[in-house]
């Protein structure tokens, strides 16, 4: 699924935004019946049995006896009982029914069954994981760990990412899971000792849509092939001689090619309903898969935690020590774009690889613009072709039907952005007899364009090179170019890793306190194994089927991170997910391969934590981290009362807890390995502190560190004490940090940025530290 700007069909991250009408609808006397996700409270759920058709049917007495005579029709229909990643159901009701199932005491929360959407050969060398490396060798490539990944199935057949591996052990014993067949799907021929579990979720969906998805359709299979491209970067087997025609030849291989893969298809092409992915949730915790990756989410604003089914799902799984990856999203380049921004998600941003794939636009007065392709057919050749604008020919976006052959025949149309998808424009141009032609991207992406696999001669340039092409055929009385393939570029030109222009940044919208996306991955041009349902493109007239694509998104840098989370979890199993993501957050790098500043496509500059986190992850550091910042369920706990939650809401997550034991605690001493600063007073004197706790893990147990500050613009950062002595005995130590307004300080920037390191001499421990400021600051200061 390729990530497209901003009509075309996207290979992003899954996310339906709730209409405020949803809620309203609860609350007014209609017989519309809709599906909603019922929490109920611990105490009133059905104590035996929770799971399957007899669970179903206890629920169904459960509504009976909730319902008033007056609101029992139509008839409640049960779709789902959930009995680890919530307490409760999901069920088709009307608004009466939904508002008055709110209203009992037995029920926590009644929440709208949303829709959320969908969100490589170079990249184990890229992140240093070669056979030989640390990573690898200490945690035998994660045999022992099961990687469940809720998507849109999976493609196994002729695919060697997912085919039997010979050198691997038996599957653990540990594992409930099961392959389920379907058609298209034979289970006991495509499952083995890689593919260990398969199973589907569409009963939210099909309540969503009104209408059933038909027999043929009722399977693991990946007919989308977003599902296959995340699972086989996570946990594929080796595949040698994998490419996308001739782009990107290698061996493709996962990162954790020992891990064994369990899919949990809970998408479909509409989208994915959030009673389908809670019951996904819920399936993963009961097979006991020891690492969860999730590339889809919320698309517009994150919601509150507990309305938020991904995150309650997440939550219960972090509880039974369940690491959960999942994407930011690909809503970027703006300000609180984020989802999955619970401190228990692992999230990650995405970023790009040493490796691209140019196709020039070379102008008759010799200028040269590079733009990115995949087009794979027969090249145009060095002789210049007649070049023409879109809008001067029936349709500046090159709309097909639109464009006129008598003026488009034998030239290269140039198309601005719009309406239809990358790919699309060019088969417009070669349905009306144009040579080729020349895509722009979007001025807010800056330097970045998405790569398109082209069924037609055609480039995609960024927006400023396509301002200067555009003017270069207005100031022409006979305009020419042609278009260069040149093939796949590894190198260090430009400087790697920057992050991608579409990866959602920060602050957090929900809790500005917790500083996200936590990590960078690689997530542009990703090449791994695709479905043989669909084409690269994924547009109808694409009759092309491949075995890999190549395509970008923070979906693609999720499952990177679920793989070497699977590393980290075979090489240190008493860790905690707190204590992986920790690892992997301290230890991240912040400089590219030319020795700066990770940048930014889309400005041009150097990047900021509220885009990279705190950096691109480096697995092998990340196994030896030196000291880890944990967090627990209480902790979690004490974090969602911090924000004000009711006794309700905090119930949803599945603890009795009173807040009222809690009294006192702040969102910001929550033991992250960040520190994310808010300044909401204009007193010239504004002090913030934070407190952090941190475990020695290295292999000497008596060690000292000592910090170091690099403060933000205008702030004094103190650190209390400034040095920690570890020792057989006290492997824990707690510090404080205040942040402090500088007197007399200038600050003109809306952020400001900075980082506290530890070291031992042997390990850096780095968390960065974001501050925002009041919109008047500057004048306050």
């Amino acid at each position: 699924m390729e990530l497209l700007r901003p009509f075309a069909a996207v290979c992003v991250l899954l996310g339906f935004v709730v209409a405020a009408a949803a809620m309203a609808a609860m609350e007014v006397e209609s017989e519309t019946v809709s599906s909603y996700i019922v929490h109920v409270a611990a105490a009133h759920a059905p104590r035996l049995p929770r799971r399957g058709l007899l669970a179903t049917r206890a629920y169904g007495a459960f509504l009976r006896d909730q319902l008033p005579v007056e609101l029992s029709s139509p008839a409640p229909r049960v779709l789902y009982s959930y009995a680890h990643a919530a307490t409760g159901f999901a069920a088709q009701l009307t608004g009466r029914q939904a508002a008055q199932l709110a209203s009992s005491g037995s029920v926590l929360a009644v929440v709208p069954d949303v829709m959320q959407q969908l969100h490589t050969t170079l990249t184990p060398s890229f992140l240093g994981l070669s056979p030989s490396s640390r990573l690898l060798k200490v945690s035998n490539g994660a045999t022992d760990v099961i990687i469940g990944v809720i998507d849109t199935g999976v493609y196994p057949e002729g695919r060697k990412s997912f085919a039997a591996d010979p050198s691997l052990p038996p599957p653990p014993s540990k594992f409930r899971g099961r392959c389920v067949s379907g058609p298209s799907f034979n289970a006991s021929a495509l499952c083995n000792n890689k593919l260990v579990g398969a199973k589907f979720f569409h009963m939210g969906l099909e309540a969503a849509r009104g209408r059933a998805l038909g027999e043929d359709s009722l399977s693991p299979l990946d007919t989308n092939g977003h599902g296959t491209h995340t699972s086989s970067t996570a946990g594929g087997s080796p595949a040698a001689d994998a490419g996308f025609f001739d782009y990107a030849g290698g061996k493709a291989v996962g990162m954790a090619p020992g891990a064994r893969i369990a899919v949990y298809k809970a998408c479909w092409d509409e989208g994915c309903a959030s009673s389908d992915i809670l019951a996904a949730f819920d399936e993963a915790i009961t097979d006991r898969v020891d690492v969860i990756s999730v590339s889809l989410g919320d698309t517009g604003l994150a919601d509150n935690f507990y309305s938020d089914t991904t995150a309650v799902g997440a939550f219960r799984a972090v509880n039974k020590g369940i690491v959960v990856s999942a994407s930011a999203g690909n809503s970027g380049p703006g300000d609180s774009t984020a989802v999955n921004i619970a401190p228990w998600f692992l999230t990650v941003g995405a970023s790009t690889l040493n490796r691209r794939f140019p196709g020039d636009v070379i102008l008759g007065n010799g200028e040269t613009f590079t733009g990115t392709t995949l087009y794979a057919g027969e090249p145009l050749g060095a002789t210049k072709l007649p070049l023409v604008y879109g809008g001067d020919v029936g349709s500046k976006v090159c709309e097909e039907g639109k464009l006129k052959p008598t003026k488009v025949a034998g030239k290269i149309v140039f198309c601005e952005l719009g309406v239809t998808a990358q790919a699309a424009k060019g088969q417009a141009v070669k349905l009306a007899g144009g040579a080729g032609a020349i895509l722009t991207g979007a001025k807010e992406d800056g330097e970045q364009v998405i790569t398109s696999p082209h069924v037609h001669p055609a480039t995609d340039v960024p927006f400023a090179a396509a301002e200067k092409i555009k003017k270069y055929i207005r100031t022409q009385t006979s305009p020419t170019a042609t278009i260069v393939f040149r093939g796949t570029v590894v190198g260090s030109t430009p400087p790697s890793p920057r992050m991608a222009s579409f990866s959602s940044r920060g602050p957090n919208f929900r809790a500005p306190e917790i500083l996200k996306p936590d990590v960078t991955a690689p997530g542009v041009d990703i090449l791994a194994a695709w479905t043989g349902a669909n084409s690269p493109s994924e547009l109808d007239f694409d009759t092309r089927r491949v075995k890999y694509n190549i395509i970008s998104g923070t979906s693609m840098s999720c499952p990177h991170v679920s793989g070497i989370v699977a590393l980290l979890r075979q090489a240190r199993p008493e860790w905690s997910p707190a204590a992986i993501k920790s690892a992997l957050m301290t230890t991240a790098q912040n400089v590219d391969n030319a020795g700066g500043v990770i940048g930014d496509m889309s400005t041009g500059e150097a990047s900021t934590p509220f885009a990279r986190g705190a950096g691109h992850i480096d697995p092998n550091s990340a196994v030896d981290p030196g000291l880890v910042y944990d967090a627990g369920t209480e902790d979690y706990i004490t974090f969602l009362c911090a924000l004000g939650y009711t006794a309700k809401q905090v119930a949803v997550f599945g603890s009795s807890t009173s807040c009222s034991t809690h009294a006192g605690s702040s969102v910001g001493d929550h033991n992250y390995p960040a520190f994310s600063v808010v300044f909401t007073s204009n007193k010239k004197k504004a002090v913030v502190t934070q407190r952090r706790v941190v475990r020695n893990v290295g292999s000497d147990a008596t060690t000292t560190y000592r910090v170091k500050i690099t403060a933000p613009d205008g702030v004094l950062v103190t650190v209390s004490p400034e040095t920690l002595r570890f020792s057989a005995t006290q492997k824990t130590q707690g510090y404080v940090v205040t942040f402090a307004r500088e007197i007399g300080g200038s600050v003109t920037e809306k952020y400001t940025f900075g980082s506290i390191e530890w070291s031992d001499g042997e390990h850096t421990v780095t968390s960065p530290i974001a501050v925002t400021w009041p919109t008047n600051q500057v004048e306050e200061m």
